[in-house]
């Protein structure tokens, strides 16, 4: 009994280390100018048997379970964070590059596979397909805080949120041609529309549902209402993988749906699924890190290889996809030369390079170290110089003003108030104003002012500054006045 509880506690050490450790590698991998994700696999890899020794792990179900949770916990976190706004501009080119932009890739890369890795048609198809899109939690993270054109930003990310499913729906079904004798060609095509159609109408229903359900329930605590936003988007993932449709597409949806509402606890909800979305993001490439074997990885074959497929899927596959899915969508040579190098690869990849170890198809095991491979050198060749690109490039913005956030009011009881942070812009004609003389709707009060980080106790003469943070008390009922009015302000 002893042991078996000191082994427990062993456990729980080691993954409060691992977390540790992967918070602290975000903090280096700016300094370093590396992806966050390449770090937590090379702690994956270092505790794994072929480095410290301290975790043996060669379960790809399990690996395959973990990596598909974090994936819907990140989806959903992203589309959280997605500005309608923003990405309905450019929705066309973004779906255009999740569909055309895969195929392409697909292709492309499945005729290099083909060649280099001497295996059929279908499985050089199988290969592209499992490196066809971009990763999510990769280009979500890295183009955070860079102040890439928002158009540019906008379409990067909703491409990389919207294209997972069309990589695991050729996933799947490339793995279904090569185990099934006489596949129905006819039927992987009705599947892909069933998939989709049905992913997106659920995720559509999920999403307005579930924010009427957030702002209609009463719940006894504040803190349980990120859960229950959460709990939506498993709900979403599952109802709708379980009726053949794509899961994936259909949380991503929800996601945009829910955080583009004015919702109870918002700041609340969203601030818990970034962190929550972090800890995903640890243990998932932790745990993929701990599935590969350094000793089978760092081999000629495998590195020589994996360079040349690199080359092919970075310089001339994605590339290839981005020029000939955008035409006549309003891009610039240098905004599609960007877009092309921005395609980061990342958990999306090798995650789908565990479904033919599941199902035991052959080079199932080169498959999988190709793909960490390329992976690898998608993030560090990629992910460390888009910043660099984009100044070259000159497709960087001045520094933006950060959107209004709301700061609840927690008190021994239910407070029907919530506090507005507002970053005053330079075009705002509450600019230069003093307080006594802006005409704020009824029940908002200014509580303080942040000004180059000072605390400014505000007053009748305190005179409004560009860039100054207000923190507006306002009671619920007045919140949609005060936002409207606050917007109104800006554009006049």
């Amino acid at each position: 009994m002893q042991q078996q509880l000191a082994s427990i506690d062993y456990s729980i050490l080691l993954s409060a280390l691992l977390l540790i450790i992967g918070v602290l590698a975000t903090k280096f991998s700016t300094r370093l100018g590396v992806p966050a994700l390449v770090l937590f696999i090379v702690v994956g890899m270092l505790v794994g048997s072929d480095g410290l020794g301290y975790i043996y792990f060669d379960n790809a179900e399990l690996a395959q379970f973990v990596g598909i949770l974090a994936l819907v916990i990140i989806l959903f976190e992203g589309g959280l964070q997605t500005n309608w706004a923003n990405i309905r501009p450019i929705v066309k080119p973004a779906l255009s590059l999740a569909t055309l932009g895969v195929l392409f890739t697909t292709a492309t890369v499945a005729i290099a596979a083909k060649v280099l890795l001497d295996v059929s048609w279908v499985e050089g198809l199988l290969f592209g397909a499992i490196v066809g899109s971009t990763d999510a939690a990769a280009v979500f993270s890295v183009l955070k805080g860079q102040n890439i054109r928002p158009k540019l930003e906008a379409t990067l990310e909703a491409e990389s949120g919207s294209n997972d499913p069309m990589a695991m729906f050729l996933t799947i079904s490339l793995i279904e041609v090569l185990l099934i004798y006489q596949p129905s060609y006819w039927m992987l095509i009705s599947s892909f529309f069933w998939q989709m159609g049905i992913g997106l109408l659920l995720g559509i229903l999920f999403g307005k549902f579930s924010s009427y359900a957030i702002n209609r329930i009463n719940l006894d605590s504040s803190g349980l209402y990120p859960v229950f936003a959460l709990a939506f988007a498993l709900l979403a993932y599952s109802v709708t993988a379980l009726v053949g449709a794509s899961g994936l597409l259909a949380v991503y949806v929800t996601a945009l749906i829910i955080g583009n509402k004015d919702l109870t606890y918002r700041n609340s909800i969203f601030r818990f699924n970034e962190g929550f979305a972090w800890i995903a993001q640890i243990l998932m490439f932790i745990i993929l890190g701990l599935l590969v074997f350094p000793r089978q990885l760092f081999t000629w074959e495998i590195i020589l290889n994996g360079f040349i497929l690199s080359f092919v899927l970075i310089f001339v596959a994605r590339p290839l996809a981005v020029f000939v899915s955008t035409i006549r969508m309003g891009f610039c040579f240098k905004e599609k030369v960007f877009i092309s190098w921005a395609g980061l690869r990342g958990a999306v990849p090798i995650v789908l390079a565990t479904f033919p170890m599941t199902v035991g198809l052959e080079n199932s095991q080169l498959y999988f170290n190709i793909v960490f491979f390329v992976v690898l050198t998608s993030t560090l060749l990629q992910g460390s110089t888009i910043a660099f690109f984009a100044e070259r490039l000159g497709l960087t913005s001045e520094k933006r003003v950060e959107s209004m956030h709301s700061l609840e009011l927690v008190s021994l009881g239910n407070a029907n108030a919530e506090i507005i942070e507002y970053v005053v812009a330079e075009d705002s004609v509450i600019m230069d104003k003093q307080l006594r003389d802006i005409c704020f709707p009824k029940d908002v009060l200014i509580n303080a002012v942040i000004r180059a980080g000072d605390l400014i106790t505000p007053s009748g003469e305190t005179r409004i500054q560009e860039e100054d943070i207000l923190y507006i008390l306002v009671n619920k009922s007045r919140k949609t006045e005060l936002k409207t009015f606050l917007k109104m302000e800006q554009l006049l």
